[in-house]
């Protein structure tokens, strides 16, 4: 079984829909090439902006999202399958069957509400990435500068509770740092980091997880899933796209332009052509499960790609979710046994989700 905790196809087709039981020509997933690459448990990243949180409407389209997700199962029975626990994940995998489950991007929709916990629980959802990028009412995001919580609000404190009691999966990625430490606190079940990198690649970019956060995530049983966007992976990414920005700002400053206007976006497109992006590579990305695995040992790490949610920024060798075998051979010329590599592509996951579950049996 490949997992991968982190795929945004939901939000992506809320935009623009497609059939993703067939081919797509846009994108980074659909059945085809889901196939192609082996992947058989994608978790469906059922995302909600930060702005709804003030906005209101956080809920509502967190519902539709998942109808959305339950409609494509419904329309193509012979390729898709939900998946609620991770035995309907090796069910599923039996029958030859994909697996759709859902994880919250945005703990936005519980509006403050327990209640809403066990609605989203009930409707599938498995994980819930605290906030995005922007606090919120349950955590202080990596993101934001502003931290009114200095970490998780006491309501969120509450929900990580009710979330291992439940058998909901704490996802760290996107949180404060701060926020991760007082989650490591509270919860008694292991926590994921759904889509983060390794921080040491990529100093001072908090989104990223630091050596001593993956050691305490380990000690506590859960994992870090390598989220494959070159920013996230390497440095120069990251210094391309402040200077990329500061450019923007000074373009649409001197010609005093909106925003949206047209001049901005062929700005960019023109920008792009005389100043490449630096893509990460796959050695950049294996470095990252190097780096983990050195760390904490091989039982702490998966993948959590991004697929859809990153854009244009996936590294080369890794540009849809066809390409796991790439990463796999890489792993395999690095020295990693098969069973080192089933861990990574499923074994750890699974391991986590299973006590989770178990937690929230006696508890």
């Amino acid at each position: 079984i490949i997992t991968d905790t982190h795929i945004d196809v939901p939000y992506r087709l809320e935009n623009d829909f497609e059939d993703v039981s067939e081919h797509t020509p846009h994108g980074d997933f659909d059945y085809p090439r889901a196939v192609s690459g082996g992947l058989n448990a994608p978790f469906m990243s059922i995302y909600i902006p930060a702005r709804l949180e003030k906005e209101g409407g956080s809920k509502a389209l967190a519902d539709k999202l998942i109808t959305m997700v339950e409609d494509i199962v419904k329309e193509a029975p012979t390729k898709f399958a939900l998946a609620h626990s991770s035995h309907d994940l090796t069910n599923n995998f039996a029958k030859g069957l994909i697996s759709l489950p859902m994880g919250m991007e945005n703990g936005s929709p519980i509006e403050g509400d327990l209640a809403n916990l066990t609605h989203f629980y009930e409707r599938g959802i498995r994980y819930i990435t605290l906030t995005h990028s922007k606090a919120n009412h349950i955590s202080d995001s990596s993101y934001d500068e502003e931290r009114p919580a200095k970490g998780l609000t006491p309501f969120g404190k509450t929900l990580v509770e009710e979330m291992n009691n439940i058998g909901v999966m704490v996802d760290v990625s996107h949180i404060s740092d701060d926020a991760f430490y007082q989650v490591m606190t509270v919860s008694k079940a292991p926590v994921i980091a759904s889509h983060s990198s390794a921080r040491h690649f990529t100093p001072g970019f908090e989104r990223n997880m630091s050596d001593d956060m993956i050691k305490l995530l380990a000690k506590n049983g859960g994992v870090i899933q390598i989220n494959f966007g070159s920013s996230f992976i390497n440095q120069e990414a990251i210094e391309y796209c402040k200077v990329r920005k500061a450019a923007i700002k000074v373009f649409t400053q001197a010609n005093n332009l909106e925003k949206d206007s047209v001049q901005i976006e062929l700005f960019k497109k023109e920008y792009k052509v005389n100043n490449p992006y630096p893509y990460a590579t796959l050695n950049d990305v294996l470095d990252h499960f190097d780096h983990v695995v050195n760390l904490v040992g091989i039982d702490y790490v998966g993948i959590g790609s991004d697929y859809d949610g990153v854009g244009d920024s996936l590294p080369t060798s890794l540009k849809d979710v066809a390409s796991y075998p790439n990463l796999i051979e890489g792993l395999l010329k690095r020295g990693y046994s098969e069973e080192d590599i089933a861990k990574i592509l499923s074994g750890n996951l699974i391991r986590v989700w299973k006590t989770v579950e178990e937690y929230a049996a006696t508890h």
